[in-house]
Order: C-alpha cells, then structure tokens, then sequence
C-alpha cells in the first residue's frame, strides 16, 4: 500500500492509522496528516504513531494512492474544496464522514475519480469495528481491494450498495451504544440481585464475549442457540418471559428502525445543505 493521506485528525483517523500500522499493512512514514487548525492533535499522532505531518495541502496530496476524508459532515465542503485542485482521476477517495453522499462528494469535485463511502463503527478503536462499505461508479476492484484491506485492519468489512448505508447505520453504526445499554441494566440488576460491581462486570463481559464467539462459531441461530439455554421451567425460560411480557425484542427492533430512518433522514439534510450551498456559489 503506497502514500495515505487523511484529511481529518479525529478518533476515527486514528483508530486507522493504528490498525495500519500494528497490521504491518503500511509503514508510519507512508501516512500523512492534516486537520483544519488543531496543531496539538497532529503533534499527538506524530509522537505516538510516527506518522508524518503536513502543513500544506499539496505536500499531503503529492503521489498519495489513497485520500481519507475523516472530517466531520459539516466540514466536508470546505475540506473538499481545499483539497480538489491536487486530487487526481488516479487517487482513491474514500470518506468517512457519516451522511455525506457519494453524489455530494462528486459533485464538490467535478472530476470522475473512485470514491467509497465507508461507515465503521466506534469499535474500530479496539480493532473489532463492523465496517461496511459503498463504492461509486469510477471504482475498480483494485481501488476496493486496496479500501477492503484498510478497513480490515480495525474489524471486518462488508459490501453493499450506498442505500443499505442508513441501515448499517441503524444496525451496526449504532450497534454499540445498544450493546452498552444493555450492559447498563445487567450492572443494575447486578446490585439487586447482591453482587459486587467488579465481580459483575468481569461476568457481564466475559458472557458477552462467549455468545459472541457462539455466534460467530456455530451454524446455529441464535433463536436455536437461545433455546439451547432454555430448560423448560427453568430460570433463563423465566427470564425470557419477562423479556417478552415487556416487549423487549419489539423495542429493540423499532430502536434500529428508528435509527436508520434518523440516519436517512440526516443524510437528506446534509445533501441538500451541500447541494443549496454549491448553487449558491456557482449562480
């Protein structure tokens, strides 16, 4: 993998460059860096993953193979318009910003390069991040093996088609946070039911990880694999019934659906924020 260049110095950046390089997928001096105005945080990843910093646009651009646009949706345009003079129809563009359209992208652009839409999630920090991601109609397999083996370094990587995204965001974009929520009520029940706070959180993670691996594991459903826990009469079927007396398993599923239509209804508005203010600017 040659020269990577990030547009964006934030936690998501940095969960990359760290997978990167732990990997042995590319080396610190390939990886170039510029945020808009926070010098402390460039000097952050430079000292801790050796990476090399750049003040100017074309000293970060110069013979890049990929351009990683990790900025916020709001700053997209200005990055963008920053950027596009020294992008070339031979880089490859892959942003991280959450909502951005690959059409909005194209557009601040006006030029027929790849672009890939990538939605990985906060776990990428911890290298176990569920990636999926979206690719235009200039990008080759080359481009989205190159895109595959990045993300790859912080998780696993999906493919599907850039109006699936709201969806992954729904479901693993957010999938964290519903993961932790959980973990907050078996901590409190965990009180209820007499056990110490360290005690129960070394339980709670370790039988998060096991069901994990059992999924991951087994041909089995989870349906199939709940049943297998639930004697008849016993205190997992009890659980269970008050699971479904509360309506838990519909929360949880209007939760997803809720979010993914959030994320759809986000991305609409960032779009045509993007798309008024290119108007605008070109009446």
């Amino acid at each position: 993998m040659g020269k990577i260049a990030f547009i964006g110095a934030g936690s998501m950046a940095e969960a990359i460059i760290s997978g990167l390089i732990t990997r042995g997928v590319t080396k610190p001096e390939e990886i170039h860096i510029t945020n808009r105005s926070d010098e402390k945080r460039l000097a952050y990843l430079q000292n801790n993953y050796g990476v090399t910093v750049c003040s100017s646009i074309e000293t970060l651009l110069e013979g890049a193979e990929i351009v990683v646009l990790a900025v916020k949706p709001k700053d997209v345009l200005a990055a963008v318009d920053a950027v596009k003079a020294h992008v070339t129809e031979h880089m490859l563009l892959i942003s991280v910003a959450a909502g951005v359209q690959i059409l909005s992208l194209e557009e601040i652009l006006t030029k027929k390069i790849p672009i890939i839409r990538a939605m990985p999630n906060t776990s990428a920090a911890v290298g176990k991040s569920a990636t999926a991601l979206a690719i235009n109609q200039y990008t080759q397999q080359d481009d989205l093996k190159l895109a595959r083996q990045l993300f790859e370094t912080i998780g696993s990587v999906a493919i599907v088609a850039e109006e699936q995204l709201d969806a992954v965001t729904g479901l693993s974009g957010s999938g964290p946070a519903y993961i932790y929520y959980l973990v907050e009520a078996m901590e409190k029940s965990s009180e209820k039911i007499g056990l110490d706070g360290e005690t129960a959180k070394q339980l709670i993670i370790q039988t998060l990880i096991g069901a994990a691996e059992m999924l991951s594991n087994s041909d089995k459903t989870p349906a199939v694999l709940r049943k297998e826990v639930t004697s008849p009469g016993g205190t997992t079927e009890a659980g269970i019934k008050v699971l479904e007396a509360h309506g838990v398993q519909e929360a949880l599923i209007s939760c997803i659906q809720e979010a993914a239509e959030q994320s759809k209804r986000m991305g609409l508005q960032i779009s045509q924020e993007l798309t008024e203010t290119l108007l605008h600017r070109n009446a």
